[in-house]
């Protein structure tokens, strides 16, 4: 498994293009050539935390002090996080746009991902929370725009799920 480096920076490119400017995260390693983009960025913040759950508490701070924010995540990662989901976002209709690694589907080749994955859009259909999926690199900035803005306007957690299609090369 090879991580797509262009496509890499075609999401932060999107993620800019949106208007977003801060991000929290839990290094992953879909995501780390993300995150490397993201860390290099002297007009980008990105917050790695320890546990997804704090990435919440992070987004609804941003929320609340008008910063733009999205949450970068592995979808095991999002499992972990869904007591502040619940507890905070939902209850207190926070918007979240999560970016997540769909990991553990189709093609997956480690076993340590697969139960996290089979569940993953299960688990959102019961939260309620809208996702859609990300497999095309030249839609994915208009789908992260998008996400951005139905979070705002719902006031709730969206989830796009990023594939393997767009994840790997």
């Amino acid at each position: 498994m090879t991580v797509s480096y262009d496509n890499s920076k075609t999401i932060f490119e999107g993620i800019k293009a949106a208007g977003i400017r801060s991000a929290s995260a839990l290094p992953e390693t879909w995501l780390g050539l993300l995150l490397q983009r993201a860390e290099d960025d002297p007009d980008f913040d990105l917050v790695q935390v320890a546990k997804e759950e704090e990435a919440i508490g992070i987004a609804a701070g941003a929320h609340f002090a008008g910063t733009p924010h999205v949450l970068l995540m592995q979808n095991h990662g999002f499992l972990a996080a869904i007591n502040g989901i619940v507890s905070l976002a939902q209850l207190y209709g926070l918007p979240l746009c999560m970016l997540i690694a769909f990991r553990g589907h189709w093609g997956e080749p480690y076993p340590w991902h697969t139960r996290g994955g089979i569940v993953t859009e299960e688990v959102l259909r019961a939260l309620g929370i809208p996702f859609e999926y990300a497999r095309d690199p030249n839609q994915v900035a208009r789908q992260i725009r998008e996400a951005w803005t139905f979070s705002q306007s719902s006031l709730s957690p969206v989830a796009l799920l990023l594939t393997r299609e767009l994840m790997e090369d």
